[in-house]
C-alpha cells in the first residue's frame, strides 16, 4: 500500500505515528525536513518524478510500506495522479491536507465554489491567462516562467482591472504573505520561489448571487447560444444574425482557457456570445459607438469583453495572438485583414459577408496561411404573421459565411517577422 499524505498551509508535519512502518518515504526536502523519518527506511527527495516512481514500485512490488509526502491536497493537481496511474488508485491511501487553492480563498474570506481553477506549472502560461481575462475568480498555480510576474505582464495589456492576489509561504506562520497588487505592479517585482497560488480577481463581479444549483468552476454554463437579435443593442439591424452565429460559433469552437478575436465587433454579439461560452475575447470595433455598444452588451450579459478601439488589421498588432478569429464585414480591405488574422490565428478563422466580390481573394488568403478553406451560403426565411392569423416566410439577406482550419499538427501561427510567438 502507497500513502499520501498532504501537508502544508498549516497544518502540522505528520507525527511519527503516521509514518509508523513505512519501509520508503518521499517528498520534497521541505517535507524530509519536517518529518522523522523511521529508522532504517530509505529517503528519497523528490526531484525528477520517475526515478522516484522506478523506486516506489519496487518496494510495492514487494508489499513493502511506502508513504509519499506531498504539499495540500495531493489529490488536487498533484502527484495522485501519476501516482493512481502508475500503480492504480486502489493501491492508494490519500489523507489529504488543505490545498493552497482553499488555503488562499479563505485568506480572503471568499467562498470558492464558483472559481476556475487552472495550472501553469510546467504548461504553456497563455491558457491560464485567458481564463483569467475571461472569468472573474480564477486561481492560478504557478510555476517556473509562469509565475505572478509573467501573469501580471500579459493581463496589464487586457485586463488591467483586474486585482492579483499573491500567496506566498501560505502555513508557514514566519514566512506567509499574501498581497494585493495589480498586474502592472505583479509585472514589476521578482516573487521569488516561494509563491504558492495567484487569485485573479474581478473585483466587480467576485461577489455573484448564489448560484441555484450545485457544481463548481467557472459558473453556470449557458443553456443556449445564437441568441435572438434582440438580446443585444444595435444600430439600424447591423448585426450578425443569429442563423450566421449559430454556424460561426460551431466553427470557432470558443471555450474557456481560449483567446478569441472578434474583428469588426459592431453590436459584439459574436463577441459576447464566445465570452459566455468560456473564451477570452478582444474585439475590435472602428467606430465609436460600436465601441460603447460591444461594452454595453458584454455588460448586459455579464461578460468581460477585452474592446480596443481601432481600425483593422493596425488595431491587430498589439493583441496577443488568438486560438481563433472572427471577421464580419465586407469592404475592400476585407482580404488584407483576413490574411493577417491568417497568419496569427492558431487554430481558425471564420468570416462572413454579403459580397460575392469578395469571396474569391478571402478564400485566397486563408488558402496562403496554410488553412484549408471550406464555407457556405446561408439562406434563410423566418416565419413572420401576416393579418387573419396566418403566417409567411419573410427572407433574410443571404451571407456567406467561409472558414479555414488549420491541421492537428500545425496549431501553432505563422511567426512575425522580429516577434517571437
Amino acid at each position: 500500500m502507497i500513502t499520501v499524505i498532504g501537508t502544508g498551509t498549516g497544518a502540522a508535519p505528520p507525527g511519527p505515528e503516521q509514518l509508523t512502518g513505512a519501509e520508503l518515504v518521499v517528498g520534497g526536502r521541505r517535507h524530509l525536513d519536517a518529518v522523522r523519518v523511521p529508522e532504517g527506511a530509505e529517503r528519497i527527495v523528490l526531484g525528477p518524478l520517475a526515478p522516484a516512481l522506478d523506486t516506489i514500485e519496487e518496494y510495492d512490488a514487494k508489499d513493502r510500506a511506502v508513504v509519499v509526502l506531498a504539499s495540500g491536497d495531493p489529490g488536487f493537481f498533484g502527484i495522485v495522479r501519476a501516482l493512481a496511474e502508475r500503480f492504480g488508485a486502489a493501491r492508494l491511501e490519500v489523507r489529504p491536507g488543505v490545498s493552497s487553492v482553499a488555503a488562499a480563498f479563505a485568506r480572503l474570506g471568499l467562498t470558492w465554489e464558483d472559481a476556475v481553477v487552472v495550472s501553469a506549472h510546467g504548461r504553456d502560461p497563455r491558457t491560464a491567462v485567458n481564463v483569467c481575462r475571461a472569468h472573474p475568480k480564477v486561481a492560478v498555480l504557478t510555476g517556473p516562467g509562469a509565475g505572478p510576474a509573467e501573469l501580471g505582464a500579459a493581463l496589464a495589456r487586457s485586463a488591467p482591472g483586474r486585482a492579483l492576489v499573491v500567496a506566498s509561504a501560505l502555513g508557514d506562520p514566519e514566512r506567509e504573505r499574501v498581497e494585493r497588487v495589480s498586474p502592472a505592479d505583479a509585472a514589476a517585482r521578482d516573487w521569488g520561489t516561494a509563491v504558492s497560488v495567484v487569485l485573479c480577481l474581478d473585483e466587480t463581479r467576485v461577489l455573484g448571487p448564489v448560484r441555484t444549483l450545485a457544481g463548481a468552476g467557472g459558473g453556470d454554463r449557458p443553456a443556449g447560444w445564437a441568441l435572438d437579435e434582440g438580446d443585444f443593442a444595435h444600430r439600424d439591424s447591423m448585426i450578425t444574425k443569429f442563423e450566421v452565429r449559430a454556424l460561426a460559433l460551431a466553427r470557432l469552437g470558443p471555450r474557456t482557457g481560449d483567446l478569441v478575436w472578434d474583428v469588426g465587433s459592431g453590436s459584439g454579439s459574436v463577441a459576447v456570445e464566445c465570452a459566455r461560452l468560456g473564451a477570452a475575447v478582444s474585439a475590435v470595433e472602428k467606430a465609436a459607438d460600436g465601441v460603447g455598444r460591444v461594452r454595453a452588451n458584454a455588460l448586459a450579459h455579464g461578460v468581460d469583453v477585452h474592446v480596443v478601439h481601432g481600425t483593422a488589421p493596425d488595431a491587430l498588432a498589439e493583441l496577443d495572438d488568438p486560438d481563433a478569429v472572427f471577421v464580419g464585414g465586407g469592404g475592400r480591405e476585407l482580404p488584407d485583414i483576413v490574411a493577417v488574422c491568417a497568419r496569427r490565428a492558431r487554430r481558425t478563422v471564420v468570416v462572413a459577408m454579403a459580397a460575392l466580390d469578395r469571396v474569391p481573394a478571402v478564400r485566397g488568403a486563408l488558402a496562403d496561411a496554410g488553412f484549408g478553406c471550406d464555407g457556405v451560403l446561408l439562406q434563410s426565411s423566418r416565419l413572420a404573421p401576416l393579418p387573419g392569423d396566418v403566417t409567411r416566410l419573410a427572407a433574410t439577406n443571404p451571407v456567406f459565411l467561409l472558414w479555414g482550419a488549420r491541421s492537428p499538427v500545425d496549431t501553432k501561427p505563422v511567426e512575425r517577422e522580429g516577434v517571437a510567438q
